[in-house]
């Protein structure tokens, strides 16, 4: 079964972005949405191995969405993305279990190998099954 990621930005052109390179530079399957409320039905009715999440987002941000992937326990690990990140708010990313935080803008390379080192450890965590 291929990895999936479910990426989730308030900005359309940015999930636009994110699924051009996920897709044109791995073999993963990604899913988008623009809208933070959707998310939880998301995760209740498809498995994915990361979320890629905006931080500043209205209804739910990134890190009300970190906190409900780290609340159901089904191990998905989270990537934040923010153009508008403090070290406070890095610190509470870290406190509830983030796997990275990259700052906007961010460069190709980075996003393929933060994603790359969190599907390594999925792929690690299944051969333990």
């Amino acid at each position: 079964m291929k990895q999936r990621i479910l990426a989730v930005d308030d900005e359309p052109d940015m999930l636009i972005l994110l699924q051009r390179i996920i897709m044109e530079k791995t073999a993963y399957e990604i899913v988008t949405t623009n809208s933070a409320l959707e998310v939880p039905g998301l995760l209740d009715t498809q498995q994915f191995d990361v979320v890629i999440t905006d931080l500043s987002m209205p209804k739910l941000d990134g890190l009300d969405i970190l906190k409900l992937v780290r609340d159901r326990g089904q191990g998905e690990l989270v990537i934040l993305i923010t153009a508008f990140g403090d070290y406070e708010t890095s610190e509470k990313a870290r406190e509830l279990g983030v796997h990275d935080y990259i700052h906007k803008p961010f460069r190709k390379e980075q996003i393929l190998a933060t994603v790359e080192q969190a599907m390594e450890i999925q792929r690690a965590r299944q051969a333990e099954l």
